[in-house]
């Protein structure tokens, strides 16, 4: 159902739990797609989460929504609105604030889980506002550096991540994705890095195993 007037629109699958604030799960859609994409994932995850699918605030022609413009230059070359991102980035790190005065919601066990766009913008966030994030789950994307605003290693020592990656992926080459192990090795963060033999999507087997790494941040 649709909720109160934040930054984000977006819609709640409630926690279970009725006795402590429940760790709070943010979806994050890719790009053309809207809060209803990932939405689908809410009721085969845990129950103790308290989910929240937000929609990306740029709207594209004829449907969809994204987090910062994709474009292509004469040659047909892609390259994205960095300036976009970083607006999209600092607005996703407000919104949680709002929702963890918004809803009864642990502020310190929050789980960005993002797919292709969203799962850049998730790095970006948990990378710029580590203070904000616990866990992220990253399926089908990569680090763009050039919207993080880094941090000193100690700042992330509590953070931990999954990430996952189509060995088949047209949209996004896995070969970008296979960077993230150096990248975050550098950074001293715990991560788990996993490959599924399919394209831009999540396989079976990706989900069972992300929901089951999800066990721990319970």
């Amino acid at each position: 159902m649709s909720q109160p007037k934040l930054l984000l629109e977006h819609i709640t699958r409630p926690s279970s739990l009725t006795t402590k604030k429940a760790p709070l799960l943010l979806m994050l859609h890719g790009y053309g797609s809207d809060e209803n994409d990932l939405f689908s994932f809410a009721n085969e995850l845990q129950d103790e989460f308290f989910i929240i699918s937000a929609k990306a605030p740029y709207k594209l022609q004829p449907h969809g929504n994204a987090w910062y413009a994709i474009n292509f230059d004469a040659d047909q070359g892609k390259w994205s609105d960095n300036d976009q991102a970083k607006s999209s980035r600092d607005c996703i790190a407000k919104f949680i604030d709002q929702v963890c005065k918004t809803y009864p919601v642990d502020s310190e066990n929050v789980t960005l889980l993002g797919f292709s766009q969203g799962t850049i913008l998730s790095y970006a966030v948990a990378l710029s506002y580590p203070e904000k994030v616990n866990t992220v789950i990253a399926l089908s994307g990569y680090i763009n550096e050039d919207i993080i605003s880094f941090k000193p290693p100690e700042n992330y020592k509590h953070l931990s991540v999954y990430s996952s990656h189509g060995s088949a992926d047209q949209v996004i080459p896995v070969t970008w994705a296979r960077k993230i192990t150096a990248q975050l090795n550098d950074l001293k963060i715990a991560h788990k890095y996993s490959e599924f033999p399919v394209g831009h999507g999540v396989a079976p087997q990706n989900f069972y195993e992300l929901k089951a790494w999800l066990n721990t941040f319970i």
